[in-house]
């Protein structure tokens, strides 16, 4: 009987102590082997019908901007939802300029190896459409994190903020989710078409709904709808490898010239320079009864992209004769 009793105290305590072991609120452990790679599909949903308020159609029209986006450890976050975003975050969500963002993932992953891997996806010409990527997740680096931009807006996205694709000690085999606009908390802009209008002090990452901001302008303003219809949808699914294939990508990214490099090798879509209509011709200065010259200017748009049609002359001349003149 001294014996059993010697016994379960024993067990008692060994299990105690392995509990004790781990601190409370600590996340699961993947334990998922070996490294898996993912196909990513972004599917845009953002339609004339589903969205009839403001919807844009010109200058430009309803388009997604490339989707970046990391592999990563929980000691990384691209964005999350009332937390403050970063300057490259916002640099993107503002003008899809993808630059420091980009810098910020490659500090992330020489510092402290929070980020394995950067991948990104073409840009959708239209509202509707789909573009897609692959990526890589490692047991350490589960996590995936992107953005979309929504053109145009102020400071508009949609993306997933650390979605964890390991469960326990197995890769998930398919994961789809609803996205949603999103607000960067940079600029108070209430339409797609907004000018510029910096959020001072800077606000936190808010889900844009039906109800809120509750203001008639805002774009996405629907008060008789309970929830605004998804605005896009994006799927992973796992890619099966035959173990020789599989090479992981290395966590450093200081090779990259911070360049987004689809993984696909797929052609980014082009995207040509936008001008405005010219404006009205200057006044004609000069000495009566002599010729002389007026001018009339446009500005652009939207910059080209990938190598898209590059912007035409933004100022003209032409011949006139002064009629003002005394």
């Amino acid at each position: 009987m001294e014996n059993l009793s010697t016994s379960l105290w024993a067990l008692l305590l060994a299990t105690l102590g392995s509990t004790a072991s781990q601190p409370l609120g600590a996340e699961a452990v993947c334990t998922a082997r070996p490294p898996a790679k993912y196909s990513l599909t972004f599917t845009g949903q953002w339609s004339q019908a589903a969205f009839p308020k403001q919807y844009p159609l010109f200058r430009p029209p309803a388009q997604w901007s490339s989707l970046l986006g990391a592999s990563h450890s929980s000691d990384y976050s691209m964005w999350r939802k009332d937390a403050y975003v970063s300057n490259g975050l916002r640099d993107f969500a503002e003008r899809g300029e993808a630059w420091a963002l980009m810098k910020e993932l490659e500090a992330a992953g020489e510092k402290v190896q929070s980020v394995l891997a950067v991948f990104s996806a073409p840009a959708v010409p239209s509202g509707t459409g789909q573009t897609s990527t692959e990526l890589e997740v490692q047991p350490r680096h589960s996590l995936v994190s992107f953005v979309v931009r929504i053109v145009p807006s102020p400071d508009w996205f949609v993306g997933v903020d650390s979605l964890d694709l390991c469960e326990g000690g197995r890769w998930k085999e398919q994961v789809s989710l609803d996205l949603y606009p999103h607000d960067a908390g940079t600029d108070s802009g209430f339409t797609f078409s907004s000018p510029n209008f910096a959020t001072i002090p800077q606000d936190t990452v808010t889900e844009i709904t039906s109800s809120s901001p509750s203001h008639p302008a805002n774009s996405f303003y629907y008060p008789r709808l309970k929830s605004l219809p998804p605005m896009a949808r994006v799927t992973l699914v796992r890619l099966r490898q035959s173990p020789r294939a599989f090479v992981p990508l290395a966590p450093d990214l200081t090779n990259r010239d911070n360049e987004i490099v689809d993984s696909l090798s797929v052609p980014e879509t082009p995207l040509d320079c936008e001008v405005s209509l010219w404006s009205s011709w200057g006044l004609c200065g000069g000495p009566c009864g002599k010729l002389s010259t007026k001018r009339r200017t446009r500005y652009v748009r939207v910059q080209p992209a990938n190598h898209g049609t590059p912007c035409p002359e933004l100022e003209e001349e032409a011949e006139c004769v002064p009629d003002n003149c005394v």
